[in-house]
């Protein structure tokens, strides 16, 4: 893949060229030349778009695609261009198939599925058999066939004994354990927080209670059994005291928040629009605000489009009887950058990295490719034809958000808008 890319302002602290527009060659997939002005000796593809912006390619640490088992929500092929795409050139695929990612074979199948594309899937594996919470999954031999994490997505680890023989198993090889904050006993049947807007609405809510009780638990597990804990989208202002606690005393613990969860209230549900319908649920500006704060001081990790295609078959349907879910992918950029400053936008899009192995590539000469392409001026209505997913299913349909995507470039392919 060679392409000379035109007049893009660098945004990126590691790079020598920070802060300034420059040309960029690419050769083979790696940079070979960056100066104010290059000459097309070579007569390379051009990229040169309206007030071109790159940084280093984009990372989310949990994205659904489907394949296998529910391809008509999205397939790995398609899902890994609607990614590529949207600016995210590494993403941590979720293991909720059919069947559940939870042996060596499956995994082979998706890494053998995912190749040849701009943005690099990394499979997490499930943390227990079928996810069904009773016997711990092969996890070493998932891991060696290339699983970064390990978790049952979107449930919880009933029982206490399984998240502490993981983490101490896990140990042994530097594995990451994902446990999903809630705790079943108090959330169940719930579809959004508990709160005066749920008593309104007549649905059954679920507190913050019942993340924190989860959260707690988890973290005295880890204090006691070592190993290396994530705990992917908090949604409240306590679990942030907590995580910040935690940290403080030197635990191994990281965590992650969806974009939605940091930009959406309870009370926005008002119209039973079944796309608000996610899980952890939207909660209060108040947990927003310490969300945030938890962002700018570190204490929350990453973020995540959590990013979840469901069918229309499972969205049109009673509030109460729809699953859980939004896609993300799309969105993400410009949600972020409609609430931060640009540059903390692409901070928080790139961090995350180091904790799931993904090596980072600065933009210098010599490195490998691997970027986003993006205008960050500009308002637009994000509405249908936004959306490059096969599910339809954004929370954020409707909204104003900021800036636009061009495309990325990584693994020695571009794939632009």
């Amino acid at each position: 893949m060679n392409v000379l890319i035109k007049s893009a302002t660098i945004l990126d602290r590691k790079s020598d060229f920070n802060n300034t527009v420059q040309d960029i060659l690419v050769e083979n997939g790696f940079i070979k030349k960056i100066e104010p002005s290059i000459n097309n000796t070579q007569n390379f593809p051009l990229i040169n778009f309206e007030n071109l912006h790159i940084s280093q390619g984009w990372f989310d640490s949990s994205v659904c695609f489907g394949e296998p088992g529910y391809e008509d929500r999205e397939t790995i092929k398609n899902g890994l261009i609607v990614a590529a795409k949207s600016g995210f050139t590494s993403v941590v695929l979720q293991p909720n198939t059919s069947p559940v990612l939870d042996e060596k074979s499956a995994i082979s199948f998706v890494k053998n599925n995912s190749t040849k594309n701009a943005t690099t899937i990394l499979p997490s594996g499930a943390l227990t058999k079928s996810s069904e919470g009773n016997n711990l999954a092969e996890i070493y031999d998932m891991f060696s066939e290339g699983c970064v994490a390990f978790g049952d997505y979107k449930k919880q680890i009933k029982n206490p004994n399984i998240l502490k023989i993981a983490l101490q198993y896990s140990s042994s090889f530097g594995g990451l354990i994902q446990s999903f904050p809630t705790d079943e006993n108090i959330s169940k049947s719930a579809v959004m927080n508990e709160n005066i807007t749920s008593t309104k609405l007549g649905l059954k809510g679920s507190p913050e209670l019942a993340e924190i009780i989860q959260i707690s638990r988890d973290l005295e597990i880890l204090e006691y059994a070592g190993g290396r804990l994530h705990i992917p989208t908090i949604s409240c202002a306590k679990s942030v005291e907590i995580i910040r606690s935690a940290k403080a005393k030197g635990l191994d613990v990281s965590c992650s928040v969806a974009i939605h969860n940091i930009i959406l209230k309870d009370d926005d549900i008002l119209n039973y629009n079944t796309n608000f319908k996610v899980n952890p649920p939207l909660r209060t500006k108040s947990s927003i605000d310490s969300l945030i704060e938890g962002l700018k001081d570190g204490t929350i990790d990453m973020v995540t489009s959590d990013h979840n295609p469901i069918s229309i078959e499972d969205k049109r349907v009673e509030f109460d009887f729809a699953k859980f879910g939004t896609i993300g992918l799309e969105s993400a950029f410009g949600v972020l950058n409609s609430i931060f400053s640009t540059k903390k936008t692409i901070e928080l899009l790139t961090k995350g990295k180091s904790r799931f192995g993904v090596n980072t590539n600065s933009i210098n000469v010599g490195n490998i490719c691997d970027i986003a392409l993006f205008n960050p001026k500009g308002n637009h209505i994000f509405c249908e034809k936004d959306i490059l997913s096969k599910s339809k299913n954004s929370i954020f349909l409707g909204n104003k958000l900021k800036g636009s995507v061009y495309g990325a470039i990584g693994n020695n392919k571009i794939e632009l808008i």
